[in-house]
């Protein structure tokens, strides 16, 4: 059930402690760590605490939970020092979507080419 933690889920085993992550920003309602398969120098998530399986049924349940998770991003970029950077959220499989448990890519410390893919 959406917002109710997944015992199969990845990321509510990290909300919940049970498996590690470097954490490098937590709030009331979301929590930011460094990604194990980074796609460039800095590639953080950040998700929500409670569990929604993509970012569109996020927005859709809580907007401003949403926003919060979109207002780490931002407060991860400066903590990183990132001039620039970028905002990723893959929603669904064909989009690259691995673990479905809505989260935010913060990618940045290299130079990004459009169209991403």
């Amino acid at each position: 059930m959406a917002g109710e933690p997944q015992d199969d889920c990845l990321f509510c085993k990290i909300v919940a402690g049970h498996v590690p992550a470097t954490i490098v920003r937590e709030t009331k309602t979301t929590v930011a760590f460094r990604d194990i398969n980074p796609q460039a120098p800095t590639h953080i998530l950040v998700i929500p605490k409670v569990h929604y399986p993509n970012a569109a049924e996020l927005a859709a349940a809580e907007p401003a939970l949403a926003a919060d998770v979109l207002t780490e991003t931002k407060a991860v970029a400066e903590e990183e020092k990132l001039e620039s950077y970028r905002v990723v959220f893959n929603t669904g499989a064909g989009a690259g979507q691995t673990v479905f448990h809505a989260h935010a890519h913060v990618l940045g410390g290299r130079g990004m080419q459009w169209p991403p893919g």
